[in-house]
Order: C-alpha cells, then sequence, then structure tokens
C-alpha cells in the first residue's frame, strides 16, 4: 500500500507506563521506597558509622583510663563519642537527604511530648519491677545551690545535645541506612524490622561502654531505642523521634532537680 504524498505519515505513539510522567521517573517523596536520595546511603556508608562510633568510643576510653581521677575525663570521654557520631552524620546529609526525613510537621510535637512522657513513665515502672523502688534521684549542693557546669554538662548537653546527636546518629544514619540495603532484597518489613533491631541493639551497646548501668536502665534504654526506631520507620520523619527523646532526658533532668530540692 502506498501513501499519498500530501497525507502525513504518523509516527506510532509509545504507551506511557504506569506511575512515569512524559518519559520522566516518578520523584519519590519517602526515603522509604528507595530512590536517589538514598542510593548512596549503603554499605559504604555503614562502613563510616561503624569507623566513627568505634573510633569516638575508643578516644573515649583512652581518656577515662589515662586520666581516670580527672574530674573532665567523663564528659570529654561523651563528647569525643559524640564527634565519632558526627563524622558519618555530616558525611551522609552531605551526600544526600533522604525525602522526606527532615520534613517536619506540626504533629510531631505532640508525637514527640507524648511519647517522650510515656517512656518516662515506662523508666520509673521498671525500675520499680527490677529494684523495687522508684526513688527520684538527686544531686549533691555546693553551698546550698548546684554547681553552676552542671547546667551545661547535664541539663544542656545531655538533656538536649546528647538525644539530638544520638538520634541523627542511630535512626537517620544507622537506620536508613541498613533499610536501604535491605529494602530490595528482602522486602519492607523485613528490612524495617532488622533496622529497628540492629539500631536499637548498638544504642544500647554504645550507653553499656562504662559499665555503670544497671538492668533496670539497659531496659528503659532499650525501650527508648525502640520506640524511636519506630516513630521513624512509620512516619518515615526523624523529628518525632528526636523530641521524644529530648523529652524523655529533659523529664529525667526534672526529676533531678526535684530529687534535690525536695528532699
Amino acid at each position: 500500500m502506498h501513501t499519498h504524498p500530501s497525507e502525513p505519515v504518523l509516527a506510532p505513539v509509545a504507551a506511557e507506563e504506569p506511575g512515569r510522567t512524559s518519559g520522566r521517573r516518578r520523584r519519590r517523596t519517602d526515603w522509604r521506597e528507595g530512590g536517589s536520595t538514598v542510593r548512596t546511603w549503603r554499605e559504604m556508608l555503614l562502613a563510616w558509622a561503624v569507623l566513627g562510633l568505634g573510633a569516638g568510643v575508643l578516644a573515649g576510653y583512652l581518656v577515662v583510663t589515662l586520666q581516670p581521677t580527672a574530674a573532665w575525663a567523663g564528659w570529654a570521654a561523651t563528647g569525643l563519642l559524640w564527634l565519632g557520631m558526627l563524622v558519618p552524620i555530616v558525611i551522609a546529609l552531605r551526600r544526600s537527604r533522604p525525602a522526606g526525613l527532615l520534613r517536619f510537621r506540626a504533629s510531631d510535637v505532640l508525637l514527640g511530648i507524648g511519647f517522650g512522657a510515656i517512656l518516662r513513665l515506662c523508666q520509673g515502672l521498671i525500675q520499680q519491677a527490677v529494684t523495687g523502688e522508684a526513688a527520684f534521684p538527686g544531686m549533691v549542693l555546693m553551698d546550698g545551690r548546684l554547681p553552676v557546669t552542671w547546667w551545661f554538662t547535664d541539663a544542656l548537653a545531655a538533656g538536649v545535645v546528647g538525644p539530638v546527636i544520638e538520634e541523627f546518629f542511630f535512626r537517620v544514619v544507622l537506620l536508613v541506612a541498613i533499610y536501604t540495603v535491605l529494602r530490595r532484597p528482602a522486602g519492607h518489613v523485613v528490612a524495617g524490622l532488622a533496622a529497628l533491631l540492629v539500631s536499637s541493639a548498638v544504642f544500647v551497646v554504645v550507653h553499656l561502654v562504662d559499665g555503670s548501668l544497671g538492668a533496670d536502665a539497659v531496659l528503659s534504654i532499650g525501650l527508648v531505642g525502640v520506640v524511636c526506631a519506630l516513630l521513624v520507620l512509620v512516619t518515615g520523619r526523624i523529628w518525632p523521634a528526636v523530641l521524644a527523646h529530648v523529652v524523655y532526658n529533659l523529664a529525667g533532668v526534672g526529676l533531678v532537680l526535684i530529687g534535690t530540692f525536695a528532699a
């Protein structure tokens, strides 16, 4: 059959694939679905996390070992540990920012406050069940006042700075990297469960480094790790976990103040 010269020749139109628009890939808005924003968050990032954490723990151990009687040794060791965590955090966020992970919503405040308060209540119940008492912790006063340094080392550093760094390391770098590595070969459920268990277990182990925690504290810290991991996996955002951890720690600071001045 011959086409008349005046007739336009129509090229075949390819059918669009589902989930694509004008030949472009659908842009993912949730890191749990994969995509380019987590493509580099895989084995190499896990290696950086292990290296940074290991270096921080080792450096802190050396400080405490070499300066066992120094008043500043404990906080210097903690600072070095946080520095070791910050390195992989910076490396990860410079590579990319997982889609939706850093998004903030007003509901995150309610989730953070609610779960932080529940976790602190559970800590008291666990302490009561394990030790038989749940007394308020207290501090030794100097001339009727708390040391000025306490407000920085305990109230600010341990209450706010520490939880933020820890959540970005354990529930951003570690959890997201493990989930990303396992999502395709194992599926969403297995990847999420593995990310939750590993990140929570490492979270507990790091808090056990100084060997001063009792069984009740270990259980409470483990519960914090599991709940914060679930918040990230369920919502896809980090801020509910960060706020829950901050509220939990600040509630502990408040209990110390009550136990100190009400005793």
